[in-house]
């Protein structure tokens, strides 16, 4: 029920909104079917992000739609293991059968995949850049927008490190080399990043408002669920970096997060 005090179709506009982010793609698609959605709003990108029932690479395309509040289909591919956890069990046919027929071409067959008004885009950094600038959350300027980039490029750059840590074969060795990086390597890390931050008031890294550097980070850093399995080691190597620290605690403290992540559906990775 709508309140009376709103036009119909302004109510109807805003539930569907809040709907669509929360909804997957055929709940929602069920919804347009049965309340007329399709015509709302016309002037409005229609949005499909297609990815696997994960959170994985398609996350933070997903964390910029829910900040803006903006509607989308999160179509998710299922996915089981014949051996739990091993990846050469994995069976996706919905996924297989989506491959096979073209619909991923754009995406070089792969998963993410963005559809903005039927046209396609792939690659999980193109589609966060891609949302981030229609979205509003790539700064002021172009300056901004640059330094905002460079933040997201630094985060690659130690994932990538951090893989070579955990990639050491011999177990002991590769123990040794993960608490290394946990207690002297991110922290070391997250103080260069920290001190390439341009000057700006806060709480967020970038200029006066929640950019994509700061959903970046968070998801690397301090997010449920987020890049480490070792949640509590990378919340603690930020601790003494205080605009970093801000920053996190500030994205943290965001109503549209803190309800995604309530709702979410929980799965392996």
């Amino acid at each position: 029920h709508f309140g009376s005090s709103i036009s119909a179709p302004i109510r109807a506009r805003s539930f569907r909104r809040r709907l669509q982010t929360f909804l997957p793609g055929q709940a929602m698609s069920l919804f347009q079917c049965c309340s007329g959605g399709g015509n709302i709003a016309p002037d409005m990108p229609t949005y499909r992000l297609t990815y696997f029932d994960a959170r994985g690479v398609g996350e933070i395309a997903r964390c910029l739609f829910v900040l803006a509040k903006m509607p989308y289909e999160d179509r998710r591919f299922p996915m089981s293991f014949g051996t739990p956890g091993d990846f050469s069990t994995i069976k996706r046919p919905e996924f297989d059968v989506a491959k096979a027929g073209g619909e991923l071409d754009a995406a070089l067959c792969k998963v993410p995949m963005l559809e903005v008004d039927g046209k396609k885009i792939g690659q999980s950094k193109a589609i966060e850049r891609f949302l981030a600038r229609e979205l509003g959350f790539v700064g002021a300027n172009n300056v901004e927008a640059a330094q905002i980039e460079q933040l997201c490029e630094t985060v690659i750059d130690f994932k990538a490190a951090y893989t070579k840590a955990k990639d050491v074969k011999d177990p002991e060795a590769k123990e040794k080399a993960v608490k290394k990086w946990f207690d002297e390597d991110l922290p070391a890390n997250i103080t260069l990043a920290e001190a390439s931050l341009p000057a700006g008031k806060g709480p967020f890294l970038v200029g006066s408002k929640v950019s994509l550097a700061d959903v970046v980070w968070y998801v690397f850093l301090a997010a449920p669920k987020g890049f480490f399995d070792n949640t509590e080691g990378a919340r603690a190597a930020f601790q003494k970096t205080p605009r970093m620290k801000a920053a996190m605690e500030a994205v943290e403290k965001i109503p549209e997060l803190q309800e995604w992540f309530k709702v979410r559906k929980d799965t392996m990775f």
